[in-house]
């Protein structure tokens, strides 16, 4: 299987200073440009210890998102699946990849959920909307889930459940014994082997390359802040959203991404590119919710009586 990407090059920074520093770089030139750097990786170039060749990776991304979707019911709601795809394509645009081929679906499913995976997948899925609460909110989310990519964590966790002597050779996720384990540690619910979430350097990291990623699409990178607090506010309720499962958020990384504000609130500030907090979710979710109640209630009323009856006694 062919795998496409940039001019040839791989989007890999190896876990460690460098890395860092690499992201740090990439956001920090060129501040008022509407594209990002690319970082300088070549096709020869090996992949670390902490990681699987990245042709590897995106294979078995893209037979994992093949998978979500072929499972999974896609929404019919154009214009939920018109702001997703805005945002998406406005987040690849300016992110080290643009060229990738980028992929956003909006999955209809009330799970508080999203993901993105190897070579630019990204599924919404429409339980989360609320908690996003409008464009801003969901370019949060989507620049976090991508930021993981792009610095290739979900590498590093393939990268330690799958055997020495099959790092080298092509895999795809129909033919490993351990496919629960490889779904799980793309960020995958699955019923057995759970890997578990995020470190919190990879939250870090991500929190960090994301907030300048939505900045540098013009969004205000302050949404960040409160859509993370909407989710931690959810996860002290009957029902956690599932996005917790593999992105906690506690007050160390609250404070973290508080500390980080600043950096992206500059980046938003000098760029001539705003789209502020854009579109709210609010009246499209209404809308959708009397839409569900009027159809429910167009339904003909189902009888109390049984289809058919006993044969009568004859004695």
């Amino acid at each position: 299987m062919s795998v496409e990407i940039l001019n040839g090059k791989f989007y890999n920074q190896s876990m460690s200073i460098k890395r860092i520093l690499a992201i740090f770089m990439v956001f920090s030139l060129l501040s008022g440009c509407g594209k990002l750097p690319y970082s300088k990786r070549y096709p020869d170039a090996q992949p670390t210890a902490e990681e699987i060749p990245l042709q590897q990776e995106v294979v078995l991304g893209e037979e994992a998102f093949r998978e979500i979707i072929q499972k999974e019911t896609l929404s019919l709601d154009g214009q939920l699946i018109t702001i997703v795809e805005r945002v998406g394509r406005q987040l690849a645009a300016v992110s080290p990849v643009p060229n990738l081929k980028w992929e956003f679906h909006l999955i209809e499913s009330g799970k508080k959920n999203a993901i993105a995976l190897p070579g630019g997948k990204v599924a919404i899925y429409t339980g989360i909307l609320p908690v996003c609460a409008n464009e801003a909110g969901l370019a949060a989310l989507m620049s976090h889930q991508i930021a993981h990519d792009i610095a290739r964590h979900r590498s590093e966790r393939l990268a330690a459940v799958m055997e020495t002597g099959i790092r080298t050779t092509p895999i795809g996720l129909s033919n490993s014994k351990n496919k629960d384990m490889l779904l799980s540690a793309l960020g995958i619910e699955t019923l057995e082997n759970w890997v578990g979430p995020f470190n919190p350097n990879h939250e870090f990291e991500a929190d960090d390359f994301g907030l300048m990623l939505m900045a540098k699409a013009g969004y205000d990178p302050g949404e960040a802040e409160r859509f993370w607090n909407r989710v931690d506010k959810m996860q002290q309720g009957a029902r956690p959203p599932e996005l917790i499962h593999f992105h906690p958020v506690d007050t160390r990384r609250l404070q973290d991404i508080r500390r980080l504000l600043p950096k992206a609130n500059r980046a938003y500030r000098t760029n001539p590119l705003k789209h502020g907090l854009g579109q709210s979710f609010l009246y499209i979710l209404s809308r959708r919710k009397i839409q569900e109640m009027n159809n429910k209630s167009s339904e003909p009323a189902k009888s109390p009586l049984p289809e058919s009856f006993p044969p009568a006694n004859s004695h």
